[in-house]
């Protein structure tokens, strides 16, 4: 049996420039999702729903109405040429992380299922090429318009620094360099007890609906969303790395307020996500952004009174609230 992990993650400053070649601060979560593979003679994919269906040809690796959560499954056997006719083995997804949440739940479950695949065939890569294979599944054959925080961060996992220049969601994949990942989570004292909570909206959303339209005014050359994305919301995450590694939280509220300032300037976060940003203001936080997208999703709060900004959460509506601890990218054993 294979059993494959990949966290999910927030996005703590720099979001959403990993779209326009930026640079983002980024924590993982100790929630995962995961893929258990077991031979069979067919091949059968199961999710955690009890969703169930044996492939049989390349056709039933099309998306399908009657079996939407095997969906991502189905776009990673395909993205990784997978023929139904001459492989066979029971795979099996479930998942920790909330999905449609901006926690990149979705992109971890696709993580899951490549690395246990992977390992099946036989194949190796190193993390760089894994992510980029994910991010081209997730962009190509999903449709969706994503960045690259997500498939860095679940294959990477920890507390990372990460640059993504010269990329872009416009630009093909060939051309693209790798991006650099730094990893911070043993430079910052105390990684185990970070002052971040993470409020679910309840607003479930589509990070490529989300991007669509600040993505158009930017590829338009929009002057506002030039200068924001390109310029001065990369520097958040760079100067942000500074302050994590110096324990100023000070800067980094104030910071991530920056952030979540340009993204409500671009009608980008999305009312419930602006509700509860002043909410936990209000009730003890420093800082509070989206965590991803926008749109809905999830809010992330710094915070040194976290019993107080929690209850006020949830006092406003706010569901599942998550206390984000970094753990390993990644993993796939064989037991």
């Amino acid at each position: 049996m294979i059993v494959a992990t990949a966290p999910g993650r927030c996005g703590v400053l720099g979001n959403p420039t990993d779209m326009y070649g930026g640079s983002v601060l980024s924590c993982s979560l100790s929630e995962r999702a995961t893929c258990t593979l077991s031979d069979t003679e067919a091949l059968i994919l199961e999710a955690d729903n009890g969703e169930r269906q044996v492939i049989a040809s390349v056709a039933d690796l099309e998306p399908s109405e009657e079996f939407p959560r095997l969906d991502l499954a189905k776009a990673v056997l395909r993205g990784m040429g997978i023929d139904p006719g001459e492989v066979g083995f029971h795979l099996t997804t479930s998942t920790e992380i909330p999905m449609q949440a901006g926690l990149a739940g979705s992109t971890a479950l696709m993580a899951a299922v490549y690395g246990a695949v992977s390992k099946k065939l036989g194949r190796v890569e190193h993390k760089h090429a894994i992510a980029a294979a994910i991010r081209k599944i997730e962009y190509e054959i999903l449709g969706v318009i994503c960045g690259f925080q997500d498939q860095h961060m679940a294959v990477f996992g920890g507390l990372n620094y990460m640059d993504f220049r010269d990329k872009g969601s416009h630009l093909p994949m060939e051309a693209q360099p790798y991006a650099t990942v730094e990893p911070l989570i043993d430079l910052v004292p105390q990684p185990d007890s970070l002052p971040f909570v993470l409020a679910h909206t309840g607003v479930k959303h589509h990070s490529g609906a989300a991007h669509k339209p600040v993505r158009q005014r930017w590829l338009d050359n929009d002057p506002e969303v030039r200068a924001l994305y390109d310029h001065f919301v990369p520097g958040l995450a760079r100067n942000g790395k500074k302050a994590l590694l110096e324990g100023d939280w000070e800067t980094i509220a104030k910071l991530m307020n920056q952030n979540q300032e340009v993204q409500f300037r671009l009608g980008a976060s999305g009312a419930a996500v602006d509700k509860l940003v002043e909410v936990a203001l209000a009730s003890g936080a420093l800082g509070a952004k989206l965590a991803g997208a926008g749109q809905g999703g999830t809010v992330l709060c710094l915070t040194f009174e976290p019993e107080r900004t929690i209850a006020a959460l949830k006092a406003a509506g706010a569901g599942r609230i998550i206390r984000p601890v970094p753990s390993a990218g990644l993993t796939v054993q064989v037991k």
